[in-house]
Formats: structure tokens, sequence, C-alpha cells
């Protein structure tokens, strides 16, 4: 059975070519939040994540000999072959229906970069840099327990010299361009999506749900604050989960 790489090299000369999407690079140390920020984008404003790294992670799973490849070199702090990465990314873009893309942890160098843009024929919109301290990135790292195998202190120390020697020449090219958008990230999370939202406020937010219906007598008592989570006393008690539904209360976000 052939990998998703494999796949992907039937249609890097088919119908990849043809679809042109709206691509923001996500770059940051590992450990910078990224990832976490990524999901309130996606749930604010209507991208499809893609992560690099879950893709490559994806193919290591996959028994393939290029996932065998790319554990060996994942293991050693070293940066996977550009084509492998783009391939992938490739494939993910053109069997998904949306149109525009978060692509998170990649291009992690100037080669990444310059591959990427001439095989897709695509430059991002922008950049959103994520600027975090090596010393909070690596408390963040050790303390996640994800199981992931490059999470031990070793390995991450590697990535981060990885990443200031590689990653950073990528985001000078950008900002010679004025295509980054700095974040500083070592803040805590709400803090931090405040600034990714004054990035992106210019584009149109899902419309969020400002009514609350109750699905029976129980009491509801609305808070409103901006950028929080609504908070609904019901008779089931206090209520902090987004998106879902409980026995009295559709849930949403709300922003005023």
């Amino acid at each position: 059975m052939g990998s998703i790489v494999d796949a992907a090299n039937k249609e890097v000369n088919g119908t990849a070519s043809v679809k042109k999407p709206t691509v923001i690079f996500v770059l940051g140390g590992p450990g910078s939040g990224k990832g976490t920020q990524c999901a309130y984008i996606v749930e604010h404003y209507g991208y499809t994540h893609l992560s690099a790294g879950d893709l490559l992670r994806a193919e290591i799973k996959s028994g393939s000999e290029n996932g065998t490849m790319i554990q060996n070199m994942i293991k050693e702090g070293k940066i996977v072959p550009s084509e492998v990465t783009i391939k992938l990314l490739q494939k993910a873009i053109q069997e998904n229906g949306n149109d525009k893309f978060l692509i998170d942890g990649f291009p992690r160098n100037e080669e990444n970069r310059a591959a990427f843009e001439k095989v897709t024929q695509i430059e991002p919109k922008f950049v959103l840099f994520f600027d975090c301290p090596e010393e909070e990135m690596e408390r963040r790292l050790l303390g996640r327990n994800q199981g992931r195998e490059d999470d031990n202190i070793e390995t991450i120390r590697k990535r981060f010299k990885v990443f200031l020697e590689s990653s950073l020449p990528v985001i000078q090219y950008y900002e010679a361009k004025g295509k980054v958008r700095k974040i500083h990230a070592a803040k805590p999370i709400e803090d931090v999506f405040q600034e990714v939202k004054a990035v992106f406020s210019p584009e149109a937010e899902k419309k969020p749900v400002t009514d609350v219906y109750s699905l029976s007598n129980s009491i509801v008592k609305r808070h409103r604050k901006p950028d929080k989570l609504i908070r609904y006393v019901c008779s089931g008690g206090l209520h902090l989960l987004p998106g879902s539904l409980c026995l009295d209360v559709f849930f949403s976000y709300i922003t005023i």
C-alpha cells in the first residue's frame, strides 16, 4: 500500500497546480504556542489548519520508507527534505474544500520557502510569527507530556538550535517584504490571542450566535464579557464549555 507521499507524487503534475488558496505561514520556535493559537484562528476566521509536523508524524506511522527516513531525521533534530513536506502539504490542500489555510511549522528554512513557492506557485498572504523566549518554550515542552519522541531535553535544545539557524532567515526574508506579523507569545493564551485578533481584524469573522435558547423552564443568567466565553448559570450549574450542548443551553462564543 502506497504512502501519502507516493499518492502526492502522482498529483503534482495534475490537479495540484489548479487550486490557488490563501495561505498564511505560522512560524515560531517549538513550544511557542502556534498550535493553540491556530485552533482559535480556525474557530473565529474559518481557516483550515495544516500542521507540517502532524503530516510528517502521520507519514511516520504509515510505515513507509519515507516515514522511516523522517523519523530518523527528527530524532537528530534535522530538517526533513523540502520535497517530502511540500508534497504532503500540497495533497492536504487539494483534498480540502476550503480555500484558506494556516500552514503551521513550515517553511523551516530558505530552501523550504523557495521550493514551496516554486512548486505550488503560491506566496503567503503573510507570516504569523510567534516570538517566545527559549526558556519559556522549554518549560512548556517539558510540561506538555504528549508522549512525543522529540519532547526530551536533548532533542528540544537541538530543535531550538535548528530553528535559530534555519527558520529565522525565512522570517527575515518575509520581513523585508513587509509580510511578517510578530506576536509576543510568552503571555497567557488569551492575551496572545488578543494580538492575533488585531492581525486578523480586517477579515470577516464568523458571525457569532448571540441568542441563547432555553430548552426547559430553567432559569438562565447570561453574562457578556469581551472575547471571553459566555458564562451561563442554569439549573445544572455553571457551564463554561464552548461549542457544546448542555441540558439547557446552546453554548457559543461571543464577541462584543
